[in-house]
């Protein structure tokens, strides 16, 4: 299973593992009332042993309790003792059901801090910024280990400040929607794409050289001119982008800064032509 799918199961699995905490959770509080029924439970047996014993007395109106004295000392030993058994089995039951309420709490209160540190971007639904410094590092240190390629594509939308401007920040966003979309269309499942910031966004391409980067471009491209054809936005969707391969020994913050500067340098090449 390539990175990018375990990455995406890391945060399935954690959602899921919220949803089965609540539940259990729920469960607990379920054996809270079966034990407050146990105790309820005992507390009629009691009053209606009670009752047994005096309700004959207060019938014939006798002063005295008439007892059978052979049985008294087996009745109030066999009621201390189940007092002390039950007793005993409640506690325990409630430290035990404290003690687990207390773990899963810790847990779940753990899992939503995850869920609140999300890989995902939420208007894309491309992996953000947090889980590029998590697991971009990761695929670098991978490399270094075994010699293989590894290359950075960094693009962004040219003037996406003026789309936002002029037709509304629910166009820039159905833009930026579409744009990821595009990018899954036209890059590997193997292939680490970020929503980078804003209109920027970034493509790890493990054992890709930056030839293959440019194909898989021109390919992206394509998919921007088709784009533009069948839209009927009222505006034209252009890119720019900066491709560099990573070399073994750098580190992650060197290799972005190149794949920025080599996007500036396009942009301004563009700027220039016009």
């Amino acid at each position: 299973m390539d990175l990018a799918n375990s990455l995406r199961n890391m945060d399935r699995s954690g959602t899921h593992r919220t949803d089965e905490i609540q539940q259990e959770i729920d469960q607990l509080s379920n054996r809270d009332w079966q034990l407050w029924s146990i105790g309820i439970l005992l507390m009629l047996v009691f009053a209606s042993g009670f009752l047994a014993l005096v309700l004959p007395n207060l019938a014939w109106s006798q002063r005295n309790l008439i007892l059978d004295h052979r049985f008294v000392p087996q009745l109030m030993f066999g009621l201390i003792t189940l007092v002390v058994l039950v007793n005993i089995y409640l506690i325990s039951q409630r430290k035990s059901l404290n003690s687990t309420r207390g773990s899963l709490i810790r847990e779940l209160v753990y899992n939503q801090r995850l869920e609140n540190l999300s890989l995902y971007d939420p208007l894309t639904n491309l992996f953000n910024r947090r889980a590029m410094d998590e697991f971009v590092s990761r695929e670098i240190t991978r490399v270094n280990r075994q010699g293989t390629q590894l290359t950075f594509l960094m693009l962004d939308i040219d003037g996406f400040r003026a789309v936002n401007s002029n037709f509304g920040h629910q166009a820039g966003d159905a833009v930026l929607v579409d744009m990821a979309q595009m990018l899954k269309n036209n890059f590997r499942g193997a292939d680490l794409l970020f929503r980078y910031g804003g209109d920027e966004f970034l493509v790890v391409m493990p054992e890709t050289s930056e030839e293959q980067a440019e194909i898989a471009v021109r390919r992206l491209l394509r998919g921007v001119e088709s784009w533009n054809v069948n839209s009927k936005r009222g505006f034209e969707l252009q890119i720019n982008w900066g491709i560099t391969a990573h070399v073994a020994g750098a580190i992650i913050s060197d290799v972005l800064r190149e794949a920025d500067r080599r996007l500036y340098q396009r942009k301004h090449k563009m700027v220039a032509l016009f």
